[in-house]
Formats: C-alpha cells, structure tokens, sequence
C-alpha cells in the first residue's frame, strides 16, 4: 500500500500528533498489516462503519480508497444494498451518490460506461 501523507499534508503544521498518528500509526501499521486481513477487507469495513455513523466527508476518500483496494462496482453496490437496511435508507442513498461518482468517474477516464 502507498505510504499515507494526508494527514502531513492537510494537518501538519496545524496539528502534527494527529497527522503522525494517521499516517504513521492508522495507516503505516493498522492498514499494513495485510497479514490479518487485506486491503480490500479493510476498506470494505470501513466504508461500512464510515457509511453507518454518516461520516459522508470520510466516506468519499475511502470510497476511492477502496476502488484502489481492488473493491469493484460489482462489490461496492452490494455492500450498500446490505447496509441500507441495517443503518438506514438515507445514507444508503447519499453513499450511493458518491460511489456512483467515483465508479463512473474512473470508468469514463478508461472509454468505459
């Protein structure tokens, strides 16, 4: 996994443990670990949580994050679907929103519709 420098790069000078925090020890040594489980797995849990308490501004970048991970329109659709009926309509549609973006995004860069 690429090394994470958005915690430097947006919070650095402002507030310099956190951006350590998330990118040294969140994403250099949780995220790392594939061992226990991959990539791919994480990101699915975590758009899940992400995608459960609301927190749409998070849940764009792991949105793409995920993609990244290999996680396919096939998956991600499903995942919402699931989820919808456990933490509700609305942000299953406002989740959708932005996997659509994202999704349609990169395919249209390839020729794909």
């Amino acid at each position: 996994m690429k090394k994470q420098t958005a915690g430097q790069e947006q919070l650095g000078e402002f507030a310099s443990q956190f951006a350590h925090l998330n990118d040294d020890v969140l994403f250099g040594e949780v995220w790392s670990k594939e061992d226990d489980l991959s990539a791919h797995d994480r990101s699915l849990i975590t758009i899940a949580a992400l995608m459960a308490m609301g927190n749409t501004e998070q849940l764009t970048a792991h949105l793409q994050i995920g993609k990244n991970n290999g996680i396919s329109q096939k998956e991600i659709v499903a995942e919402i679907t699931h989820l919808a009926f456990y933490v509700g309509w609305p942000k299953a549609w406002s989740t959708f929103n932005q996997a659509k973006e994202i999704w349609q995004e990169n395919n249209s860069l390839r020729g794909e519709k």
